[in-house]
């Protein structure tokens, strides 16, 4: 299952989930939308009202836009029970 990571390196709130996928050792790709016109249109595509809603975190089929902790690693912890059955 594929991570992104939608957002601004400028953005507190994108590094503080940098940080935090780190902190547990989880994959992902982080995706800067001020950098990259192509990540910014990608992240687009997942908004009816095609803004640059940052940050967002995607798993798999998942969309997650500016998740609190819990809410967060509720979806890791289900994404942790998925590999871990394979």
């Amino acid at each position: 299952m594929i991570i992104k990571l939608y957002g601004a390196q400028r953005c507190h709130k994108t590094i503080y989930y940098q940080e935090l996928l780190l902190a547990k050792n989880i994959e992902f790709i982080f995706l800067d939308i001020e950098k990259n016109s192509q990540h910014a249109q990608e992240l687009r595509k997942l908004y009816e009202n095609k803004k640059l809603n940052f940050p967002t975190i995607t798993i798999g089929e998942k969309k997650l836009r500016n998740p609190s902790n819990k809410e967060l690693n509720k979806w890791i912890d289900k994404l942790s029970i998925k590999k871990s059955a394979k």
